[in-house]
Protein backbone atom coordinates (compact mmCIF):
# COMPACT_ATOMS: atom_id res chain seq x y z
CA UNK A 1 0.00 0.00 0.00
CA UNK A 2 1.32 3.45 -1.20
CA UNK A 3 0.83 6.74 0.63
CA UNK A 4 -1.01 9.27 -1.56
CA UNK A 5 -2.32 12.62 -1.64
CA UNK A 6 -6.25 13.10 -3.54
CA UNK A 7 -5.68 16.73 -5.12
CA UNK A 8 -9.23 17.58 -6.07
CA UNK A 9 -8.97 21.66 -5.67
CA UNK A 10 -7.42 24.60 -6.87
CA UNK A 11 -5.89 25.27 -3.70
CA UNK A 12 -4.45 22.14 -2.93
CA UNK A 13 -3.20 21.62 -6.70
CA UNK A 14 -0.85 25.14 -6.39
CA UNK A 15 0.78 23.66 -3.57
CA UNK A 16 1.65 20.75 -5.05
CA UNK A 17 2.39 22.33 -8.06
CA UNK A 18 5.09 24.57 -6.43
CA UNK A 19 6.45 21.88 -4.61
CA UNK A 20 6.86 19.37 -8.02
CA UNK A 21 8.59 22.64 -9.69
CA UNK A 22 11.66 21.88 -7.11
CA UNK A 23 11.82 18.13 -8.16
CA UNK A 24 14.54 16.88 -10.53
CA UNK A 25 12.32 13.77 -11.59
CA UNK A 26 8.57 13.59 -11.94
CA UNK A 27 6.99 10.56 -12.22
CA UNK A 28 3.48 10.53 -14.42
CA UNK A 29 0.74 8.66 -15.42
CA UNK A 30 -2.69 9.38 -16.30
CA UNK A 31 -6.38 7.12 -16.27
CA UNK A 32 -8.62 7.88 -19.08
CA UNK A 33 -12.01 6.43 -20.78
CA UNK A 34 -12.23 5.96 -24.23
CA UNK A 35 -14.53 3.78 -26.25
CA UNK A 36 -16.60 5.76 -28.79
CA UNK A 37 -14.80 9.10 -28.78
CA UNK A 38 -12.59 11.06 -30.81
CA UNK A 39 -10.73 12.58 -27.68
CA UNK A 40 -10.04 10.66 -23.98
CA UNK A 41 -11.82 11.52 -21.78
CA UNK A 42 -9.25 12.20 -19.03
CA UNK A 43 -10.39 10.74 -15.52
CA UNK A 44 -7.25 10.89 -13.17
CA UNK A 45 -3.15 11.91 -13.42
CA UNK A 46 -1.00 10.74 -11.20
CA UNK A 47 2.15 11.95 -10.13
CA UNK A 48 4.88 11.32 -8.18
CA UNK A 49 8.30 12.84 -6.99
CA UNK A 50 9.48 10.56 -4.72
CA UNK A 51 8.37 12.94 -1.64
CA UNK A 52 4.85 13.01 -2.95
CA UNK A 53 2.64 10.72 -4.71
CA UNK A 54 -0.66 12.83 -5.92
CA UNK A 55 -3.63 11.53 -7.44
CA UNK A 56 -4.92 14.69 -9.39
CA UNK A 57 -8.75 14.93 -10.30
CA UNK A 58 -9.77 16.81 -13.54
CA UNK A 59 -12.98 15.86 -12.86
CA UNK A 60 -13.27 18.50 -10.18
CA UNK A 61 -10.13 20.80 -10.81
CA UNK A 62 -10.89 22.06 -13.74
CA UNK A 63 -8.12 24.70 -14.58
CA UNK A 64 -4.77 22.50 -14.34
CA UNK A 65 -2.70 25.05 -16.17
CA UNK A 66 -0.36 25.58 -13.72
CA UNK A 67 0.44 21.57 -13.51
CA UNK A 68 0.83 21.23 -17.67
CA UNK A 69 3.02 24.30 -17.06
CA UNK A 70 5.43 21.28 -15.26
CA UNK A 71 5.14 19.16 -18.19
CA UNK A 72 7.20 21.73 -20.16
CA UNK A 73 9.48 22.65 -17.00
CA UNK A 74 13.34 21.09 -19.06
CA UNK A 75 14.69 21.01 -15.43
CA UNK A 76 12.46 18.25 -14.48
CA UNK A 77 12.68 15.12 -16.23
CA UNK A 78 9.50 13.14 -17.05
CA UNK A 79 8.95 9.88 -16.89
CA UNK A 80 6.20 7.76 -17.91
CA UNK A 81 5.99 4.34 -19.70
CA UNK A 82 4.77 3.68 -23.23
CA UNK A 83 3.40 7.09 -23.16
CA UNK A 84 1.99 7.42 -26.63
CA UNK A 85 -1.59 7.39 -25.15
CA UNK A 86 -0.35 10.07 -22.40
CA UNK A 87 1.38 12.60 -25.56
CA UNK A 88 -2.44 12.54 -26.60
CA UNK A 89 -4.09 13.35 -23.15
CA UNK A 90 -1.43 16.52 -22.86
CA UNK A 91 -1.97 18.01 -26.81
CA UNK A 92 -5.54 18.02 -26.26
CA UNK A 93 -6.15 18.91 -22.52
CA UNK A 94 -2.89 20.77 -21.96
CA UNK A 95 -1.80 21.63 -24.75
CA UNK A 96 1.95 20.28 -24.63
CA UNK A 97 4.54 18.05 -24.22
CA UNK A 98 6.59 16.50 -21.98
CA UNK A 99 10.33 17.17 -22.18
CA UNK A 100 12.81 16.16 -21.30
CA UNK A 101 10.93 12.89 -21.97
CA UNK A 102 12.05 9.41 -20.09
CA UNK A 103 9.97 6.50 -21.82
CA UNK A 104 10.87 3.48 -19.40
CA UNK A 105 9.53 1.27 -22.63
CA UNK A 106 11.22 2.64 -24.85
CA UNK A 107 14.35 2.83 -22.12
CA UNK A 108 14.36 -1.04 -21.27
CA UNK A 109 14.50 -1.37 -25.04
CA UNK A 110 17.92 0.30 -25.49
CA UNK A 111 19.37 -1.25 -22.26
CA UNK A 112 18.85 -4.63 -24.19
CA UNK A 113 16.09 -5.78 -21.56
CA UNK A 114 14.02 -6.75 -24.06
CA UNK A 115 11.69 -5.00 -26.96
CA UNK A 116 8.59 -3.47 -26.29
CA UNK A 117 7.92 -4.90 -22.76
CA UNK A 118 4.79 -4.31 -20.80
CA UNK A 119 4.18 -2.22 -17.28
CA UNK A 120 3.69 -5.29 -15.56
CA UNK A 121 6.20 -7.69 -17.29
CA UNK A 122 8.70 -4.81 -16.32
CA UNK A 123 7.94 -4.40 -12.84
CA UNK A 124 7.92 -8.21 -12.31
CA UNK A 125 11.49 -7.90 -13.99
CA UNK A 126 12.94 -5.14 -12.03
CA UNK A 127 11.50 -5.30 -8.62
CA UNK A 128 10.22 -9.47 -8.41
CA UNK A 129 6.52 -8.33 -8.13
CA UNK A 130 3.13 -9.64 -9.48
CA UNK A 131 0.77 -6.67 -10.05
CA UNK A 132 -3.48 -7.10 -10.13
CA UNK A 133 -4.36 -5.34 -12.73
CA UNK A 134 -8.00 -5.74 -12.18
CA UNK A 135 -8.75 -1.89 -11.79
CA UNK A 136 -7.33 -1.66 -15.58
CA UNK A 137 -10.81 -1.81 -17.87
CA UNK A 138 -12.62 0.20 -14.66
CA UNK A 139 -14.63 3.30 -15.18
CA UNK A 140 -12.17 6.01 -14.23
CA UNK A 141 -15.12 9.14 -15.09
CA UNK A 142 -17.57 7.38 -12.35
CA UNK A 143 -17.23 9.48 -8.72
CA UNK A 144 -16.37 8.42 -6.02
CA UNK A 145 -13.66 6.53 -7.15
CA UNK A 146 -13.39 3.08 -5.01
CA UNK A 147 -10.37 2.50 -2.91
CA UNK A 148 -9.10 0.05 -5.17
CA UNK A 149 -9.10 2.52 -8.09
CA UNK A 150 -6.94 4.94 -6.03
CA UNK A 151 -4.52 2.22 -4.65
CA UNK A 152 -4.21 0.69 -8.03
CA UNK A 153 -3.20 4.46 -9.85
CA UNK A 154 -0.49 4.84 -7.09
CA UNK A 155 0.59 1.78 -7.41
CA UNK A 156 1.52 2.46 -11.08
CA UNK A 157 3.78 5.71 -10.62
CA UNK A 158 5.34 4.10 -7.33
CA UNK A 159 6.66 1.38 -8.89
CA UNK A 160 7.74 2.75 -11.89
CA UNK A 161 9.46 5.45 -9.51
CA UNK A 162 11.31 2.40 -8.27
CA UNK A 163 12.36 0.83 -11.88
CA UNK A 164 13.60 4.49 -12.84
CA UNK A 165 17.27 3.98 -11.28
CA UNK A 166 18.05 1.03 -12.72
CA UNK A 167 17.21 1.45 -16.53
CA UNK A 168 19.11 4.80 -15.87
CA UNK A 169 22.36 3.24 -14.79
CA UNK A 170 22.04 0.32 -17.90
CA UNK A 171 21.49 3.19 -20.06
CA UNK A 172 24.36 5.22 -18.73
CA UNK A 173 26.57 2.46 -18.49
CA UNK A 174 25.97 1.80 -22.12
CA UNK A 175 26.62 5.62 -22.63
CA UNK A 176 22.79 5.08 -24.40
CA UNK A 177 21.02 8.14 -22.33
CA UNK A 178 21.35 10.41 -25.52
CA UNK A 179 19.52 8.05 -27.88
CA UNK A 180 16.76 7.69 -25.03
CA UNK A 181 16.08 11.64 -24.80
CA UNK A 182 16.34 11.72 -28.54
CA UNK A 183 13.00 9.01 -28.85
CA UNK A 184 11.77 11.33 -26.35
CA UNK A 185 11.57 14.54 -28.93
CA UNK A 186 11.04 12.75 -31.73
CA UNK A 187 7.72 10.63 -30.56
CA UNK A 188 6.19 14.24 -28.96
CA UNK A 189 7.27 16.19 -32.61
CA UNK A 190 3.87 17.31 -33.75
CA UNK A 191 1.28 16.08 -31.58
CA UNK A 192 0.28 19.54 -31.13
CA UNK A 193 -1.18 20.51 -35.02
CA UNK A 194 -3.31 17.86 -35.00
CA UNK A 195 -4.59 16.13 -38.00
CA UNK A 196 -4.60 17.97 -41.65
CA UNK A 197 -7.72 17.34 -42.66
CA UNK A 198 -6.18 18.15 -46.42
CA UNK A 199 -4.49 15.11 -45.40
CA UNK A 200 -7.16 12.91 -44.01
CA UNK A 201 -8.21 11.01 -46.94
CA UNK A 202 -4.51 9.37 -46.89
CA UNK A 203 -5.33 7.34 -43.66
CA UNK A 204 -8.42 5.88 -45.36
CA UNK A 205 -7.42 2.26 -45.60
CA UNK A 206 -7.51 0.94 -48.84
CA UNK A 207 -7.33 4.36 -50.28
CA UNK A 208 -4.36 3.30 -53.05
CA UNK A 209 -7.22 2.08 -54.64
CA UNK A 210 -8.57 4.39 -55.92
CA UNK A 211 -8.51 6.71 -59.42
CA UNK A 212 -7.45 10.37 -59.00
CA UNK A 213 -10.86 11.33 -59.81
CA UNK A 214 -12.31 8.88 -57.32
CA UNK A 215 -9.86 10.52 -54.58
CA UNK A 216 -10.82 13.87 -54.69
CA UNK A 217 -14.60 13.08 -53.53
CA UNK A 218 -12.36 10.26 -50.47
CA UNK A 219 -10.45 13.42 -49.99
CA UNK A 220 -13.50 16.12 -49.51
CA UNK A 221 -15.56 12.91 -47.55
CA UNK A 222 -12.61 12.43 -45.03
CA UNK A 223 -12.03 16.13 -44.34
CA UNK A 224 -15.70 16.22 -43.78
CA UNK A 225 -15.67 13.10 -41.34
CA UNK A 226 -12.38 14.56 -39.73
CA UNK A 227 -14.65 17.36 -38.83
CA UNK A 228 -17.59 15.90 -37.65
CA UNK A 229 -15.67 13.45 -35.27
CA UNK A 230 -13.78 16.16 -33.47
CA UNK A 231 -17.03 18.24 -33.41
CA UNK A 232 -18.78 15.93 -31.67
CA UNK A 233 -15.99 13.70 -29.90
CA UNK A 234 -17.00 11.25 -31.58
CA UNK A 235 -14.13 8.27 -33.06
CA UNK A 236 -14.10 8.44 -37.32
CA UNK A 237 -15.83 4.86 -37.33
CA UNK A 238 -18.60 5.78 -35.32
CA UNK A 239 -19.10 9.02 -37.99
CA UNK A 240 -18.93 6.84 -41.08
CA UNK A 241 -16.44 3.65 -41.29
CA UNK A 242 -13.32 3.55 -44.20
CA UNK A 243 -14.86 1.27 -46.07
CA UNK A 244 -18.10 2.93 -46.66
CA UNK A 245 -15.61 6.13 -47.66
CA UNK A 246 -14.51 4.22 -50.45
CA UNK A 247 -17.48 2.83 -51.77
CA UNK A 248 -18.68 6.00 -51.42
CA UNK A 249 -15.99 7.88 -53.67
CA UNK A 250 -15.91 4.61 -55.76
CA UNK A 251 -19.54 5.09 -56.85
CA UNK A 252 -19.86 8.46 -56.86
CA UNK A 253 -23.58 8.92 -55.75
CA UNK A 254 -26.12 11.94 -57.11
CA UNK A 255 -29.05 11.27 -55.02
CA UNK A 256 -30.17 9.24 -52.05
CA UNK A 257 -31.18 6.65 -54.30
CA UNK A 258 -28.17 5.87 -55.70
CA UNK A 259 -26.76 6.61 -51.84
CA UNK A 260 -29.57 4.02 -50.07
CA UNK A 261 -28.30 1.18 -52.55
CA UNK A 262 -24.69 1.12 -51.38
CA UNK A 263 -24.53 -1.82 -48.86
CA UNK A 264 -20.92 -0.60 -47.44
CA UNK A 265 -23.16 1.96 -45.50
CA UNK A 266 -25.47 0.61 -42.47
CA UNK A 267 -29.17 2.02 -42.24
CA UNK A 268 -27.86 4.59 -39.58
CA UNK A 269 -25.38 6.13 -41.85
CA UNK A 270 -27.48 6.85 -44.84
CA UNK A 271 -30.12 8.62 -42.13
CA UNK A 272 -27.98 10.52 -40.66
CA UNK A 273 -25.45 11.36 -43.25
CA UNK A 274 -26.71 10.88 -46.39
CA UNK A 275 -27.42 14.17 -47.23
CA UNK A 276 -24.64 15.85 -45.83
CA UNK A 277 -22.35 13.10 -48.06
CA UNK A 278 -24.03 14.23 -51.02
CA UNK A 279 -23.36 17.56 -50.36
CA UNK A 280 -19.92 16.82 -49.93
CA UNK A 281 -19.00 14.39 -53.04
CA UNK A 282 -21.14 17.71 -55.37
CA UNK A 283 -18.35 19.87 -53.91
CA UNK A 284 -15.39 17.89 -54.60
CA UNK A 285 -12.85 19.27 -56.83
CA UNK A 286 -12.85 17.21 -59.55
CA UNK A 287 -10.32 19.62 -61.76
CA UNK A 288 -7.44 19.47 -59.32
CA UNK A 289 -7.58 15.63 -57.84
CA UNK A 290 -4.84 14.10 -55.78
CA UNK A 291 -1.71 12.45 -57.01
CA UNK A 292 -2.91 8.55 -57.18
CA UNK A 293 -1.57 6.86 -54.17
CA UNK A 294 1.54 5.02 -54.82
CA UNK A 295 1.84 1.61 -52.77
CA UNK A 296 5.82 0.66 -53.47
CA UNK A 297 5.25 -2.22 -51.65
CA UNK A 298 3.53 -3.63 -54.55
CA UNK A 299 6.44 -2.74 -57.38
CA UNK A 300 9.18 -5.41 -58.49
CA UNK A 301 12.08 -5.10 -56.72
CA UNK A 302 10.77 -4.28 -53.38
CA UNK A 303 10.73 -7.38 -51.65
CA UNK A 304 14.28 -8.24 -52.52
CA UNK A 305 15.53 -4.31 -51.41
CA UNK A 306 13.44 -4.89 -48.22
CA UNK A 307 15.06 -8.16 -47.60
CA UNK A 308 18.30 -6.91 -47.77
CA UNK A 309 18.00 -4.22 -45.83
CA UNK A 310 16.68 -6.07 -43.07
CA UNK A 311 19.51 -8.41 -43.37
CA UNK A 312 21.98 -5.76 -42.70
CA UNK A 313 20.28 -3.80 -40.01
CA UNK A 314 19.81 -7.46 -38.05
CA UNK A 315 23.76 -7.59 -38.13
CA UNK A 316 23.93 -4.30 -36.71
CA UNK A 317 21.36 -5.09 -34.05
CA UNK A 318 22.83 -8.16 -33.13
CA UNK A 319 26.50 -6.36 -32.99
CA UNK A 320 24.80 -3.41 -30.64
CA UNK A 321 22.53 -5.83 -28.44
CA UNK A 322 20.00 -3.11 -30.40
CA UNK A 323 16.06 -5.05 -30.87
CA UNK A 324 15.84 -4.66 -34.60
CA UNK A 325 11.89 -4.12 -34.59
CA UNK A 326 13.94 -0.77 -32.60
CA UNK A 327 16.51 0.43 -35.18
CA UNK A 328 14.48 -0.71 -37.87
CA UNK A 329 11.15 -1.67 -37.96
CA UNK A 330 9.09 -2.99 -41.38
CA UNK A 331 7.87 0.94 -41.24
CA UNK A 332 10.73 2.00 -41.00
CA UNK A 333 12.43 0.25 -43.53
CA UNK A 334 10.04 0.93 -45.86
CA UNK A 335 10.16 4.76 -45.38
CA UNK A 336 13.49 4.03 -46.62
CA UNK A 337 12.89 2.63 -49.55
CA UNK A 338 9.77 5.02 -50.39
CA UNK A 339 12.70 7.81 -49.98
CA UNK A 340 15.44 5.90 -52.49
CA UNK A 341 12.62 4.90 -54.64
CA UNK A 342 11.88 8.80 -54.84
CA UNK A 343 15.39 9.48 -55.52
CA UNK A 344 16.71 10.34 -52.29
CA UNK A 345 14.68 13.43 -52.28
CA UNK A 346 12.75 15.25 -48.89
CA UNK A 347 14.43 14.46 -45.19
CA UNK A 348 16.39 11.94 -44.81
CA UNK A 349 14.15 8.55 -43.29
CA UNK A 350 15.18 7.91 -39.73
CA UNK A 351 17.14 5.12 -40.47
CA UNK A 352 19.75 7.58 -41.06
CA UNK A 353 19.01 10.05 -38.65
CA UNK A 354 20.25 10.60 -34.94
CA UNK A 355 21.57 7.08 -33.56
CA UNK A 356 20.15 5.15 -36.02
CA UNK A 357 22.23 6.87 -38.47
CA UNK A 358 25.90 6.73 -36.49
CA UNK A 359 24.90 3.21 -36.39
CA UNK A 360 23.97 2.17 -39.83
CA UNK A 361 26.94 4.92 -41.07
CA UNK A 362 27.55 3.75 -45.13
CA UNK A 363 26.57 0.01 -44.60
CA UNK A 364 23.31 0.87 -46.62
CA UNK A 365 24.83 2.71 -49.41
CA UNK A 366 24.82 0.18 -51.39
CA UNK A 367 21.43 -0.57 -51.99
CA UNK A 368 19.13 1.20 -54.62
CA UNK A 369 15.60 0.25 -55.52
CA UNK A 370 14.08 1.90 -59.12
CA UNK A 371 11.00 -0.17 -58.62
CA UNK A 372 10.52 -0.68 -62.37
Amino acid sequence: MFAFEYISNDDALASLVKQYEQASLLVLDTEFVRTRTYYAHLGLIQAYDGKTLALIDPVAIKDLSSFWSLLTNENIIKVLHSCSEDLEVFAHYGDCQPKPLFDSQIAASLAGMGHGLGYAKLVEQCLGIELDKGESRTDWMKRPLSDAQLQYAANDVSYLYQIYPQILQKLTEQNRLDWLYEEGERITQGRLSGVDPDEAYLKVKNAFQLTRPQLAILKVMAAWRLEKAVNRNLALGFVVKDHALIALAKKAPTSLAELNQLNDLTDQEKRFHGKDLLKVIANADMDNPPEEVDVIALKSGYKSSFKLIKACLTDISEQQSVPLEFIGSKRLIHQFLVWLFEGKQGDKPLILQGWRGALVGNKLDSIAFDGE
